[in-house]
């Protein structure tokens, strides 16, 4: 396979699966409104749909969708002073009264309407003359605040027309890394980085996918290069985008592996190396090396991946850490450990557990054990299910045999995991 087949390929995995039915709840909830606010049923009329989606830029998986709902103006004398919380109400009671089993709740900025899968954030708004929104912060109080996603969607559009169409591309591809590894990033803070680092270097104006290892490996340089700041200027809009977590370490790791696949070049290497970067959606090594591969083992393969099991929409941080214990010795993390490049010798007891988290509850953790190198082959033990948690979001692990060893931590909220963490065991 070559690389413009594998990137073809990964693109193509990475095409959002559930379209069909995101366009009949965008259609059903704007039903719901525009019955309450103008007595119509119009599916389609007085909405915006914004975010990734609206952008084009979402990829399979996606569950954080946004939408506006544009109001009367008519109606602006019966919230403007002070009544965003009714605004919010009003919105949430109309969606309820029609869909009574859905869960539909108010949230500062927002009505969100829960479904399986993934969530739809309305947002009922009041254009303005210059094309932007008011829309209702019922912080402190409550005031009127302006979005303009329009221009958001306009910048994305005329760049893809007028410069590289490679832009919406490396944001989907961008958006496979920060899954995999869990980078904690939102869709448009990806977005305006992708948009930025295009627009710094004329390289890819013209390029095919034969180019897209290139275009990674430079565009993760980017990334890691990048000063440490607390926001961007959104594309088109100029808004603040937060930077909830630096990024810049995740992005040096993918930049440093994605030199390692591109001198596999397009060898049988190359597809392990560049799941690296962006996981199982990057495509496997051709069907007669995969099953030639399956046929020589002399273990058997119980790794179990947490993709074939739920979406994967990483929005939220998840931070693990390990106590590294035994009798007689003292204490240490293993992080200090490997940093000090203090050897992890066998006879250890290891004690994972989620030192941060910040994905707002209820959510539940998955943890999973995976064993890999020769010793764990020649014991027949791979592991690598995926398993509950307790509940008190930690596992209980020992140093048996030497290998590489990685712990997987997964928070699953509605249905989609929302945060996920590694972390390596290198074992003596």
């Amino acid at each position: 396979m070559t690389i413009s087949e594998m990137f073809q390929d990964l693109l193509a995995n990475l095409v959002t699966d559930n379209a069909g039915k995101i366009s009949l709840k965008y259609g059903e909830i704007t039903s719901s409104l525009n019955k309450k606010f103008r007595e119509t049923d119009s599916k389609k009329e007085n909405r915006l749909q914004v975010g990734s989606y609206g952008r084009w830029t979402g990829v399979k998986g996606i569950s954080d969708l946004d939408m506006l709902y544009l109001m009367p103006k008519n109606k602006w004398d019966d919230y403007k002073n002070n009544k965003q919380s009714k605004l919010l109400l009003d919105t949430k009671d109309a969606i309820k009264a029609r869909y009574p089993t859905t869960e539909v709740k108010v949230d500062r900025l927002v009505v969100q309407v829960l479904y399986r899968g993934f969530q739809v954030e309305v947002q009922p708004v009041f254009e303005q003359d210059d094309e932007s929104f008011k829309y209702p912060d019922t912080y402190s109080g409550g005031s009127w605040k302006i979005t303009k996603p329009r221009d958001e969607m306009t910048a994305m559009k005329d760049f893809v027309d007028q410069k590289s169409k490679n832009l919406r591309k490396l944001c989907k591809m961008a958006r496979a890394w920060k899954n995999k590894h869990g980078v904690g990033m939102g869709g448009l803070l990806i977005d305006t980085l992708a948009h930025n680092f295009l627009k710094s270097t004329s390289d890819y104006d013209d390029k095919s996918f034969l180019f897209y290892d290139w275009m990674s490996r430079d565009f993760f340089k980017y990334l890691m290069e990048q000063p440490s700041q607390d926001h961007y200027k959104a594309l088109g809009s100029g808004q603040n985008v937060k930077v909830k977590k630096k990024f810049q370490k995740k992005a040096k790791k993918a930049y440093e592996l994605c030199l390692k696949a591109i001198e596999a070049g397009d060898g049988n290497s190359a597809h392990d190396k560049w799941k690296k970067v962006y996981g199982r959606p990057f495509p496997a090594k051709s069907k007669h090396v995969e099953e030639a591969l399956k046929s020589a083992r002399t273990w058997q393969d119980t790794e179990q991946f947490i993709e074939e099991k739920f979406p994967i929409d990483v929005r939220y941080d998840l931070e693990l850490e390990c106590e590294v214990t035994q009798h007689g010795y003292q204490k240490r993390f293993l992080t200090e450990m490997l940093a000090k490049n203090f050897p992890l010798l066998a006879n250890k007891k290891l004690y994972f557990n989620i030192s941060y988290i910040n994905v707002p509850k209820p959510y539940s953790i998955k943890w999973k054990v995976l064993n890999r190198g020769v010793e764990a082959e020649k014991r027949n033990c791979i592991c690598g299910q995926i398993v509950d948690d307790s509940g008190k979001k930690e596992r209980r692990e020992s140093t048996d045999f030497k290998g590489e060893h990685i712990v997987e931590c997964y928070a699953i909220k509605n249905n989609v995991v929302v945060a996920k963490n590694r972390i390596y065991v290198p074992i003596k």
